[in-house]
């Protein structure tokens, strides 16, 4: 593995810009999770990395050195995409060792059987690997989508919102055995996704993408607490970090024009009064939803309240973030 390093990588299709002046390093054994919503700029930056489109501007490097002149092939990099992209009328095994035989790789048969078996092992599908692909569940045919990209240990993975097409059980198992495999394995992951809670989840790093600039890279804790705007704040939470204006409490330093309070940040019983619009019961926490100077704000409360629509509830905040007329953090 090595890691890979992005120097001001800026890439436009036309006057469209997807990429504007990227810099950013993936090190090696890394799980980079990059969020944003459509057109931020995520794929285009796989694709940059993959070497299926090139930069218009900036260098890509791949252990040290500069791949802009190499073919995807020549990069050793493995991509996994939102849809299976398998070979139907393949069995398992003959789509796990595809790869494998490409004349390029060499792969003795012996090799090529071993890592086929350890592969399959890994991802549980080992019981399937004789049965047609068209025989799979959407789960596992994405497993072995997975499992393709596994076999060839390349430099680093490329993943693009692969478990965004699965149901939410499926999502979640998957999320799981992609962290799991990935720290035994030591694998650098470069991993697309609008998902906050595979960044929470998996990432051992996150990058925040906005209209092609990369805004925030951190620790997913690190981009949770320390958000350097407004954008970035509401990239990671649930539920979202409430947003008022600065003026609806005291204090606000000069030149804040909004403040905002993570859910947790709101502490109940003292300071001013609010109204409780509904409660949301969900288990092992409960949501109020209030109305506080005609603004909503949004907290988690005991999961046993005795409170109900109506009832009023004094509210004041803690650890409250406040930013700019520009969104910029103001620290």
């Amino acid at each position: 593995m090595g890691e890979v390093i992005l120097s001001n990588v800026s890439k436009s299709f036309g006057e469209d810009v997807a990429l504007d002046r990227v810099s950013m390093t993936v090190p090696d054994g890394a799980f980079v999770v990059l969020l944003g919503p459509t057109g931020a700029g995520k794929t285009t930056t796989l694709r940059v990395v993959a070497g299926l489109e090139r930069p218009d501007s900036g260098d890509v490097q791949i252990g040290g050195v500069s791949v802009l002149d190499r073919t995807p092939a020549q990069r050793n990099v493995a991509m996994v995409f939102q849809q299976y992209s398998l070979y139907p009328h393949l069995t398992v095994r003959q789509n796990l060792e595809f790869p494998l035989k490409s004349p390029l790789l060499r792969t003795p048969k012996d090799e090529i059987e071993r890592k086929v078996r350890e592969v399959a092992e890994v991802l549980r599908i080992d019981h399937k690997l004789d049965n047609r692909a068209t025989a799979l569940s959407g789960g596992e045919m994405q497993r072995v989508s997975i499992g393709r990209a596994l076999v060839r240990n390349p430099s680093i993975y490329l993943m693009d919102e692969p478990l965004s097409s699965l149901d939410a059980k499926l999502r979640a198992e998957l999320r799981i055995e992609l962290k799991r495999i990935q720290a035994q394995s030591g694998a650098t992951l470069l991993y697309v996704t609008h998902d906050q809670v595979e960044a929470m989840t998996m990432a051992t790093h996150v990058g925040v993408l906005d209209q092609g600039r990369l805004v925030q890279f951190g620790s997913p804790r690190e981009v949770y607490e320390s958000p350097v705007s407004i954008y970035a704040a509401t990239r990671l939470g649930q539920p979202r970090i409430n947003l008022l204006p600065a003026s609806v409490f005291a204090d606000a330093p000069e030149g804040a024009r909004t403040i905002g309070l993570r859910p947790e940040h709101i502490v109940q019983g003292e300071g001013e009064e609010g109204s409780v619009v509904r409660v949301e019961r969900l288990g092992d926490q409960t949501r109020l939803h209030l109305d506080f100077k005609q603004h909503e704000i949004i907290t988690v409360t005991d999961p046993h309240t005795p409170l109900k629509t109506g009832d009023r509830v004094q509210i004041r905040p803690r650890n409250a973030y406040y930013f700019d007329a520009a969104g910029a953090r103001i620290v």
